[in-house]
């Protein structure tokens, strides 16, 4: 039987743990998009995975960084390729360890596809010191390759690529473009519609104090029912509808956070454990 979803709401070093746990044979088809990248499993043990021309241990870090994208794993025979002997739990702690890595990088790097240029400026002050990694991946950027494409021929992941112009761009030596052709390309946070109403004199109004109160308890049940596998679906669910209460939003988003959270249980525990869980969350929703 297969099971498949949606990345945007479990990360990938959770959907492996419960794949492995169970002992299941077969392989990972993971999409964005364009992207292709399949992780294969021997009886719960991971023993391939590629994704491009990448393979082994790296190939599953980084497919382990998509924060977006679909997952299906299909039960198959056992491949007979075998490029990672590491364990499960050495693989996926470096992988989770990557995961929070990535959510820095990504605060000046949205994606690996984006193009890497030169930025030039009529006088530059102070000195700035390049690494022979700087200069590897400088020595590559033309204006044209993406990163993932500077990463392999300077035969490095991209993720350490990603980690090299991170420094870069905060040296305001390269800014990154969309595509060959277009202009500055790093995106920029659109503003709201309208902007959200102003709290009542003396902290947050009533209603989303007590919204966010509901909201709170609704993450502490979620946490208990789903233990350590369901943390970081649970935290990222209560932290959008905080924002988004804090914004002036109204119990749709309470709502929305314990639909999400409820799906992303049944794939985790199972429909009975989601039954039990939405229960226990009776009252705290309309």
């Amino acid at each position: 039987m297969a099971f498949q979803g949606s990345l945007a709401e479990l990360h990938l070093p959770d959907i492996i743990q419960l794949i492995s746990v169970s002992g299941k044979t077969g392989v990972f088809h993971l999409t964005d998009g364009g992207l292709h990248g399949e992780i294969f499993l021997n009886e719960g043990k991971i023993v391939h995975a590629q994704i491009d021309q990448v393979s082994g241990e790296e190939a599953v870090y980084a497919l382990a960084i998509w924060s977006r994208g679909d997952f299906k794993f299909e039960p198959a025979e056992a491949t007979s390729i075998r490029s990672i002997s590491k364990s499960n739990t050495n693989l996926l702690m470096e992988a989770a360890r990557r995961l929070d890595e990535w959510r820095v990088l990504s605060k000046r790097i949205a994606s690996i596809e984006l193009v890497p240029e030169f930025v030039v400026l009529d006088s530059r002050e102070g000195q700035i010191n390049l690494t022979t990694g700087d200069w590897l991946i400088l020595s590559k950027i033309d204006g044209n390759r993406s990163i993932t494409s500077i990463a392999q021929a300077s035969g490095l992941s991209a993720f350490d690529a990603a980690k090299i112009l991170y420094g870069l761009i905060g040296n305001g030596l390269i800014r990154l473009k969309g595509a060959p052709g277009e202009a500055n390309a790093a995106p920029t946070p659109r503003p709201p519609a309208s902007a959200p109403p102003e709290p009542a004199a003396g902290g947050a109004p009533a209603a989303n104090a007590d919204l966010l109160a509901k909201l709170n308890k609704v993450r502490d049940v979620c946490n208990s029912f789903l233990g350590a596998v369901g943390e970081s679906v649970v935290n990222k669910h209560h932290q959008k509808a905080r924002l988004e209460i804090e914004r002036g939003a109204g119990v749709e988003a309470l709502d929305e956070a314990i639909h999400q959270i409820a799906r992303a249980a049944s794939i985790l525990k199972g429909p009975s454990t989601t039954e039990a869980l939405l229960e226990q969350l009776k009252g705290l929703s309309r």
